[in-house]
């Protein structure tokens, strides 16, 4: 069962917090008075997310999470403070490495969706750390459920990245890797609104902004379920371009790593090959013309060249 749990000394904050969490029966919320009693919850239950006020007597709220981080390091921590300084921030980062700072009064939409996403990054460290490429699949299944438009797009972006990487000269061992990467490479939408992923036209600044941070959300949690630096590659990289103007660190030419290019150019293809939310899917020969001509601004034009000869044969033999 999902489970939180809140750590404050205040009465009235842990009434307060139940009372807010009163009407979800998809999670079970835990309270503690004190560090040490979160501790002694935390021998007992399976506590999937940790949310912590800073200032208690006894043991102080940093010290409470770096203990949970010593000693359940998958549980995702969150500090609440009603001291907004940037010192405690800085020392709840460093020393917990604590996932959110919320302050107090806090605002129950915004801690809701903070706990949500917790959540949900726990579930996705834990399904990754399975090491079962079914348990993969299964996951990039369940982020297109989030967006009908996107049904099979992650297995078909593994089918044309490994035709590319064999063309190039992948081993075997770099075929699971790109083949796992391209499953996963979206895996962060999981933390992306539904209303923004199906959203008809242009995004707004803010909606757009959470999109893009998908490749890093999902690197993180890639890396805390220690998966291999290639799949996390994928993850992190798939949105830059080969001009340096991608996201979310900008890189440039071969400064991308290999197989994140080579996701990159399937990526690509399959979503202009396919249905979206504001357009219907080009037909073989425009989808191809387009990436021609993306190649100066997005793509590696070595691998380019190789591809598209490898996409009309994909392309035609799954028609």
């Amino acid at each position: 069962m999902r489970t939180v749990l809140f750590v404050d000394d205040e009465q009235p904050i842990r009434n307060a917090l139940e009372r807010m969490y009163l009407e979800r029966d998809d999670l079970r919320c835990l309270f503690a008075a004190s560090g040490q009693e979160g501790l002694e919850i935390m021998e007992k239950e399976e506590v999937w997310v940790v949310v912590s006020d800073y200032l208690m007597p006894g043991m102080r709220g940093i010290e409470f999470l770096s203990k949970v981080k010593a000693r359940w390091p998958h549980t995702i921590r969150i500090m609440m403070t009603a001291y907004a300084d940037l010192s405690i921030a800085i020392d709840a980062i460093n020393k917990s490495e604590a996932f959110r700072f919320v302050t107090k009064p806090w605002n129950n939409q915004e801690l809701m969706e903070i706990v949500d996403e917790a959540l949900m990054r726990y579930q996705l460290v834990q399904t990754l750390g399975a090491e079962d490429e079914t348990v993969y699949l299964s996951l990039a299944q369940t982020v297109e459920l989030k967006d009908p438009y996107t049904k099979g797009h992650c297995d078909r972006v593994a089918r044309y990245a490994v035709a590319l990487g064999k063309a190039v000269g992948f081993t075997e061992q770099q075929l699971e890797e790109i083949k796992h990467g391209s499953w996963l490479h979206d895996c962060g939408k999981i933390g992306v609104p539904e209303r923004v992923l199906n959203f008809p036209g242009r995004l707004n600044e803010d909606d757009m902004e959470s999109v893009m941070q998908h490749p890093r959300w999902g690197s993180e949690v890639a890396r805390q379920a220690h998966m291999s630096e290639q799949v996390v590659n994928v993850i992190l990289y798939h949105h830059e371009r080969f001009d340096g103007a991608g996201y979310p660190s900008g890189l440039k030419g071969d400064e991308i790593p290999i197989e994140a290019r080579i996701v990159a150019i399937a990526d690509v293809f399959d979503a202009l090959y396919s249905d979206r939310p504001y357009r219907k899917a080009y037909s073989l020969e425009r989808a191809i013309e387009i990436m021609q001509e993306m190649t100066a601004t997005h793509f590696d034009p070595e691998l380019i060249k190789t591809f598209l000869p490898l996409a009309e044969q994909e392309a035609c033999s799954h028609e």
